[in-house]
């Protein structure tokens, strides 16, 4: 399953939990219109049996929607238990509580959101359906003589509140369907974006080491062979300077276009970079990384993880270094956390005012991808950074 079908299960099951919570106070609601003292239940037993067993049912439901993605079906049959709930205390109380009549018009309602037109609809005419049923029932019992005229016009508005609330469920279902398009496309752009990075970078990568630092090769082999046939100090010089030069070359070169990245994935990418900046003798950088493979977003990981050790040791002068990465269902998270001097997060704004957008940087592509950046620091107290990100992002 793709981060896009987990994002719409999520956005499926947000209104279910959200209906679960509004299903109590409904049920308050009910309590209260069947209070009153004067009412004359016909069933007072079962009444109060199915009021009670439908209030635990509601609470043992929120507990199960809170916790997670629940079924495509349970939502509907949610809605059914709701409808036969009423129904039966309506027949329960008698005619004589007709003020539970009104709970019907707040059952169509709780399913409006559930992006499902079909399934809102059907259930709508249960509902107006079984609101009538129940005054043919008080008729047949001999409560009623006839149905009210003023029940015709309320019966009609609730065929119409389920015609709007089919209506407004339909184009929720379309935006929604909209919004899931808007972060695909999206995240294809910034995929885009960052392949087009990578062919770049892989473009100057490959003139510099096929031209200037064959070049610089070539001299320092060059001052080499007379250095075997003579000695001078200031060929040594430029010797030492050319074999510098190359030195930082490679690095640049090996930064834009990281071929243990391509070769051997992330995970082992990332274990190289924390290498590079501990051989430097400045840092002590530790790794705990998980095996993720290759995912489509590791080129802006790994982008993410060479900016954030950079920072930390230029601007927060950290002495030891930690690296986290891990892979969680569809996502890639990247931790870095350094014991430097810390920073207030609110200075991000006016550092990017200044014109210091490292982090920035970072946190654009970042969000644009669908993922977050957070930040827990402060000054004395060194820096936490928390990378998350689809791992199989516009794949």
């Amino acid at each position: 399953m793709t981060r896009l079908d987990n994002m719409a299960d999520y956005f499926a099951a947000e209104p279910m939990r959200v209906s679960a919570w509004l299903r109590l106070p409904l049920i308050g609601l009910i309590v209260l219109l069947g209070s009153d003292p004067n009412i004359q239940m016909w069933h007072n037993g079962v009444y109060y049996g199915v009021l009670a067993a439908y209030t635990l049912s509601a609470v043992v439901w929120v507990g199960i929607a809170v916790r997670g993605q629940v079924a495509d079906w349970v939502a509907p049959a949610a809605t059914s238990a709701d409808i036969a709930a009423v129904v039966m205390l309506c027949l329960a109380s008698g005619a004589g509580n007709t003020e539970l009549l009104p709970v019907f018009f707040l059952l169509p309602v709780s399913v409006a959101f559930q992006e499902r037109p079909a399934i809102t609809a059907i259930l709508g005419i249960i509902t107006a359906v079984a609101y009538f049923g129940i005054l043919v029932y008080y008729i047949a019992d001999g409560n009623l003589e006839r149905i009210p005229g003023d029940e015709y016009v309320t019966w009609a508005a609730l065929l119409w509140l389920t015609v709007f609330t089919t209506g407004m469920c339909f184009v929720l279902k379309r935006r929604s369907a909209r919004v899931v398009q808007l972060v695909h496309i999206r995240e294809q752009l910034v995929l885009e974006s960052m392949r087009a990075d990578e062919r770049r970078n892989r473009e100057v990568a490959e003139r510099l080491h096929d031209g200037p630092l064959q070049n610089l090769l070539a001299a320092r082999l060059r001052i080499e062979e007379v250095l075997e046939r003579q000695s001078d100090p200031v060929l040594t010089a430029v010797h030492s300077s050319l074999r510098e030069t190359a030195a930082e070359l490679r690095g640049a070169v090996s930064s834009l276009h990281p071929q243990v990245l391509i070769e051997l994935g992330l995970t082992a990418a990332i274990r190289e970079l924390a290498r590079q900046h501990t051989a430097r003798g400045i840092v002590d950088v530790s790794t705990a990384v998980e095996e993720v493979g290759s995912p489509p977003a590791q080129p802006l990981v790994y982008r993410a993880a060479k900016e954030l050790l950079t920072n930390a040791v230029k601007h927060g002068r950290a002495k030891n270094i930690r690296v986290e990465l891990s892979s969680r269902r569809c996502w890639l998270t990247l931790v870095v956390t350094d014991d430097g001097r810390g920073f207030d997060p609110r200075d991000l704004v006016l550092s990017v005012a200044d014109g210091h957008i490292g982090l920035a940087s970072l946190t654009v592509p970042i969000e644009a991808a669908g993922g977050a950046v957070t930040i827990t620091s402060a000054p004395g107290a060194g820096t936490r950074v928390s990378v998350t990100v689809p791992a199989d992002m516009a794949a």
